[in-house]
C-alpha cells in the first residue's frame, strides 16, 4: 500500500513509528527562502554527528513564528550576500520561540529519508559529516529561554533517530573550530546529550 505525505517519508527510518514524534519543521519555502545560488552537494551517507551553534545576534524577545521566519530569512541574507555562500550555511535553525525551520535547501528531505545529507557550510572540516543546527541569539552571558531549550532536545532527538546518531556525538562548534559559539549552549551539552538519551 501506497501511503502520503510524511509518513510515507518517515516509513524507512522508523521501525518503530510510534517512538518518537516529529516535530514540526517549517520548510524553506514555508519561511520564503531565496533559491540557491549554486549547486548544492548532496553526501550519500548519513551524518555521524550533531554540532549545535548560536546565530551571535540579538535577543529578541519576539517570539512569534512570523519572528523565527524573518530571522531565517536574515541569517539567509548574510550568508549568501555577506558571506557569498550558495545558501544558508547551517542545516536547520531554532528560534528563541522554539521554532525550527530549515536552513539550507533540501536539508529536511534529506532527515526525512535519513539516509543522505546535504553538505553544509557551518563549521569547517565537519560541513560533510555534521548536521548544523543554529540556535537564535547570543549565549555568551544568559541562557537561552526555555523554549528554545525544550526545542533544542525535542529536534536534536529526532534528529539522532533518523540518522542513527548516538547522543554521545552531539557537540559546540567550538569543539572543532576557534570560536565562542555557543556560548553557554557549549557548557549544556551534556544535559542537552542525558535529555536527548532519554527521549530515545
Amino acid at each position: 500500500m501506497l501511503l502520503g505525505g510524511a509518513a510515507a517519508l518517515l516509513t524507512p527510518a522508523l521501525p518503530a513509528a510510534a517512538a518518537l514524534e516529529q516535530p514540526t519543521i517549517a520548510s524553506c519555502g514555508a519561511w520564503g527562502a531565496r533559491p540557491p545560488q549554486g549547486s548544492l552537494t548532496i553526501d550519500e551517507h548519513r551524518p555521524n554527528k550533531i554540532i549545535v551553534h548560536h546565530t551571535a545576534l540579538a535577543n529578541s524577545t519576539d517570539y512569534s513564528q512570523a519572528h523565527a521566519f524573518a530571522n531565517s530569512r536574515d541569517i539567509q541574507n548574510l550568508h549568501m550576500d555577506t558571506n557569498h555562500w550558495v545558501d544558508s550555511g547551517q542545516h536547520f535553525t531554532n528560534s528563541r520561540g522554539g521554532w525550527l525551520t530549515e536552513g539550507r535547501n533540501g536539508s529536511l528531505y534529506a532527515l526525512l529519508h535519513g539516509q543522505t545529507m546535504v553538505q553544509g557550510a557551518h563549521c569547517v572540516g565537519q560541513n560533510d559529516q555534521a548536521i548544523g543546527i543554529e540556535n537564535e541569539g547570543t549565549y555568551l552571558t544568559e541562557q537561552p529561554p526555555a523554549a528554545l531549550w525544550n526545542s533544542l532536545v525535542d529536534f536534536c532527538a529526532f534528529v539522532c533517530h533518523q540518522y542513527a546518531i548516538p547522543p554521545a556525538e552531539i557537540y559546540g562548534h567550538k569543539d572543532f573550530n576557534t570560536t565562542q559559539c555557543p556560548g553557554l549552549l557549549h557548557d549544556r551539552l551534556p544535559e542537552l546529550r542525558s535529555a536527548v538519551a532519554a527521549r530515545l
